[in-house]
């Protein structure tokens, strides 16, 4: 019998905090740049890069959390079997967070005991632990600690089963995943679908990401002879289970942060998993549209442990299993107008022979896994369920368990309004009730043909990129209609996302003759630094700040420039006229101690280094270098140069809260970066 219901998951949590109100402008250059060594074949190296420039708007960053963890109470969706149960958080980008295989109590997946964001995804927030759904582009999801509609649909055979859905402000498209756990079922089926609504190709990316734990006898497991990982070449094709004399699949034999994209031949079943020493663990199997395969670990350096605690508690460890639509995730893939994409995933246990799993040629251990998950699962019984589920995919929701954003509902709107066919089926339900304060800029827009007028010290709201809002904004303003700043503003915003660079310079300087505004001038310094011009982008910066509101957010972007520009001086008598609320911020507090050690200020820059920092990126090495640059200073004021910088990494190790090196070879004297 199939169960779903509602239930709370109570577990210690920080507080994500605020969003970052100023708009994060995306790459200049739409692709993204990966070194290739001559090894990759030329079939899998066309679309490296393709479309994977940063980009956050038109959503915010999500940079205001902290580490202070209480009790709280998440609204969870579990769907549950006599074999499995799922548990699903809507609110966290509906991460499925724990899978319990009923029968022996077994854990499948890492359930993070916490809830921890860290500076990992593409608007920073991030947190580990579980199954995480990521599109449209390349990274961690938008909405990974965001809430998505949640919704109960009727299964093949009557039972319940659980749909997650939501309207994709970037490239503006519907998505969902349906989750089916049918009676007697030992895995937990998944089907996702993808719909470009636009007579325009879109690039698309999908990857899941899956997180088990780690432990000595664990053993990655795949139908792959070979790997793409990072070298000193570039991205190289190499061969398993051993590339370099190190056994990669068992990731506790690396020492540094180490990934490899699995490579399946084609015509193999396409799956992975991790089995512990008795040979049993979760595996992840589906329908061949999901070609990709990967393995993320953490690595067993000092920097990593770190990692792992920092993410969760002390003596917690994971590593990520992963699949996604292309061979790697530095690429994403060419969607065809009007193409729905759809495949089926399935998670369960594998249970296979220990002896040939852990035994010495990679061939018969992963075969030994492959005719196991046939036995289990057949594959042609996995693409059976992708035919029959098609006929739920479309059904509609019979009863709504949870909501996501107004924006879905603000589309409907929109395409009613200028009498347009609607782009997306009806069984995507965005209900009007979800339309809030963030849409209600752009409904005024819609219905009254202009942006309502703000004060430059409030909030100038949420963006929207899409080319249909900024024709509505141009439209109104050639009426005459909203010729405010706010409006310029907004013009300026969507015109910089279509990197219309000198659109946006007009658009901002028009904000400012109808009034000056911190936001304006804000956006006007962004363009300076993008091209190199520090001088002009401080100017703008301090009559930024000077204009107000005098937010955190801002004034670490001037304190950067200060420090980009070498002003170390400039920088700390800001810090110091700062307010203190602002003065507080972790990252002001570390561009002030740099600025300190720059000056031969030491004293300042004592006891900032004393406990935890929240916002430290992925692969940062920021603070490590700060402590070895204060040792140095501190013991014989010698410049810091490479050999110096060295022999410092070897006789003063930072303390152990500092320590986020993410490669063996940082702990030796040299930077690294994660591959």
């Amino acid at each position: 019998m199939t169960e779903l219901r509602k239930e709370p998951y109570t577990i210690p949590a920080a507080d994500l905090g605020m969003e970052n109100p100023l708009p994060r402008f995306r790459d200049l250059e739409e692709d993204g740049w990966v070194r290739v060594d001559p090894s990759v074949p030329e079939e899998d190296r066309r679309s490296l890069g393709w479309r994977t420039g940063y980009r956050v708007l038109p959503h915010r960053l999500q940079d205001g959390y902290n580490r202070e963890r209480r009790p709280r109470a998440f609204a969870s969706v579990v769907l549950e079997n006599e074999h499995l149960c799922a548990t699903f958080l809507p609110e966290l980008g509906g991460r499925l967070v724990s899978l319990v295989h009923t029968p022996t109590g077994r854990q499948l997946l890492y359930r993070n005991p916490v809830f921890q964001p860290a500076n990992l995804a593409l608007r920073n927030a991030w947190f580990s632990g579980g199954v995480e759904w990521n599109t449209p582009h390349f990274g961690h999801h938008y909405l990974t600690c965001a809430p998505l509609f949640a919704a109960r649909v009727r299964g093949l055979g009557g039972e319940p089963a659980l749909r997650l859905y939501e309207w994709d402000r970037l490239k503006c498209f519907p998505w969902q995943i349906d989750f089916h756990l049918p009676p007697g079922s030992r895995f937990l089926l998944t089907r996702v679908r993808l719909r470009n609504p636009h007579d325009r190709e879109i690039p698309m990316y999908w990857w899941t990401n899956i997180a088990v734990p780690e432990a000595p006898d664990a053993r990655l497991l795949c139908p792959a002879d070979s790997a793409f990982h990072g070298t000193e070449d570039g991205l190289a094709l190499l061969g398993l289970p051993a590339p370099a004399g190190t056994d990669v699949t068992y990731p506790t034999n690396l020492r540094a942060a180490y990934e490899v994209f699995l490579r399946i031949a084609e015509g193999r079943r396409r799956w992975v998993a991790v089995l512990d020493g008795a040979g049993r663990g979760l595996v992840q199997t589906s329908t061949d549209r999901l070609r990709g395969r990967k393995m993320f670990c953490w690595g067993a350096s000092r920097g990593g442990r770190r990692w792992q605690e920092f993410l969760s508690l002390p003596g917690e460890a994971y590593l990520e299993i992963q699949a996604g639509l292309a061979r790697t995730q530095m690429e994403s893939l060419p969607m065809p107008p009007g193409a729905e994409w759809t495949w089926t995933e399935a998670f369960g246990l594998l249970e296979a022979d220990p002896g040939r799993v852990h035994g010495p040629d990679w061939g018969t251990a992963w075969e030994a896994a492959d005719t196991a998950l046939e036995a289990a699962l057949p594959r042609a019984r996995l693409e059976a369920w992708d035919r029959e589920l098609m006929a739920v995919t479309t059904r509609a929701p019979e009863e709504m368990l949870a909501h996501g954003a107004g924006w879905g509902a603000l589309e409907r709107r929109r395409v009613a309004r200028q009498g347009r066919p609607d782009p997306v089926p009806p069984e995507w339900v965005f209900p009007e009730a979800t339309l809030g304060a963030d849409q209600e800029l752009w409904r005024a827009l819609l219905e009254e043909g202009a942006l309502p007028e703000r004060s430059p010290g409030e909030d100038p709201g949420q963006a929207m990129i899409q080319d249909e809002w900024r024709e509505l904004v141009e439209d109104g303003l050639r009426a005459g209609r909203g010729d405010h700043w706010l409006s310029w503003l907004h013009l300026g915003v969507v015109r910089r996302e279509a990197l219309d660079l000198s659109g946006a310079r007009e658009a901002w300087e028009e904000s400012l003759a109808r009034r000056p505004s911190g936001w304006a001038l804000r956006a006007l310094a962004t363009l300076e630094a993008s091209a190199g011009r520090w001088e002009e982008a401080c100017g703008l910066w301090r009559r930024a700040w000077e204009a107000g509101p005098q937010i955190a957010p801002l004034a670490v972007e001037y304190a950067q420039a200060l420090f980009q520009t070498e002003r170390y001086g400039a920088l700390q008598d800001f810090l110091a006229a700062s307010p203190a609320p602002v003065r507080a911020h972790e990252r002001l507090r570390l561009l002030g101690v740099r600025a300190a050690l720059k000056t031969g200020r030491l004293e300042e820059a004592g006891g900032l280094l004393d406990h935890e920092f929240a916002t430290i990126r992925e692969g940062e090495v920021t603070l490590t270098d700060l402590w070895q640059e204060g040792r140095v200073a501190a013991a014989d004021g010698a410049p810091m140069d490479d050999a110096l910088r060295r022999r410092v990494r070897r006789e003063f190790p930072p303390p152990r809260h500092l320590d986020f090196r993410m490669h063996a070879d940082t702990e030796n004297g040299e930077k690294g970066e994660k591959p």
